[in-house]
């Protein structure tokens, strides 16, 4: 049986409604954890009725963006070097390569204790947060990372140092396309700042030709 053919921009719409809600909701959230979903509804060009028909109350609505990082962060976790890449190597392309998702994070933190929990904040974080540890522990082995913290205390502290970088350059403090967030990493790491800078231009090529191929 055929669809009536006036459902089909209905649902072409409310599909575009939704992911606008969501875009905005990102956006906004970041800024301002406080926002209501009145506000939020006008800064999506939409009723008020409509935000509620995709998403019944706050809950909902910051369950589907917890969805939404988490799959987008699953994405960027699995993003692979080649095996033999150096563990500098290894950080910077991570840190690149979660670089397009990084409003989705920074957003997610700013809603971690009132709303979506530490506990399902930290769920959905942990894939990233195990990865960066196995790479700093690694290079720690290695020598190439300074040692007097443990793994993953150095990587909480990367980490905050990322929110905050992220943070200035919201405002406008900063401008970056990742890079210059990336040899920061890798410097807090331990790395020599000329070898940062080498390391960071190297995996920003490799995440450019890995983007380009599809790959």
């Amino acid at each position: 049986m055929s669809q009536p053919v006036g459902r089909v921009p209905q649902r072409r719409n409310a599909r575009s409604n939704r992911a606008r809600i969501l875009a905005t909701a990102r956006q906004e959230l970041g800024r301002n954890p406080d926002i209501t979903l009145d506000e939020l509804a006008r800064a999506s060009g939409v009723v008020r009725r409509t935000l509620f028909g995709h998403f019944p109350g706050r809950a909902a609505l910051l369950e589907a963006l917890a969805e939404e990082a988490a799959e987008a962060l699953q994405a960027a976790v699995a993003v692979e070097t080649r095996a033999t890449a150096s563990p500098e190597l290894a950080l910077a392309h991570f840190s690149l390569s979660m670089w397009p998702v990084s409003d989705r994070y920074r957003m997610l933190l700013a809603l971690a204790q009132r709303d979506l929990g530490r506990e399902r904040v930290a769920e959905i974080l942990e894939p990233a947060r195990a990865k960066v540890t196995a790479i700093l522990e690694r290079g720690q082995r290695a020598g190439v990372f300074h040692s007097h913290l443990p793994p993953a205390a150095l990587s909480a502290g990367l980490e905050g140092m990322t929110v905050a970088l992220l943070e200035e350059i919201n405002t406008g403090v900063l401008e970056d396309n990742g890079t210059r967030v990336a040899i920061a990493t890798l410097i807090a790491a331990g790395v020599p700042e000329k070898r940062a800078c080498a390391v960071a231009e190297d995996a920003a090529a490799a995440v450019a030709a890995a983007v380009g191929t599809g790959g």
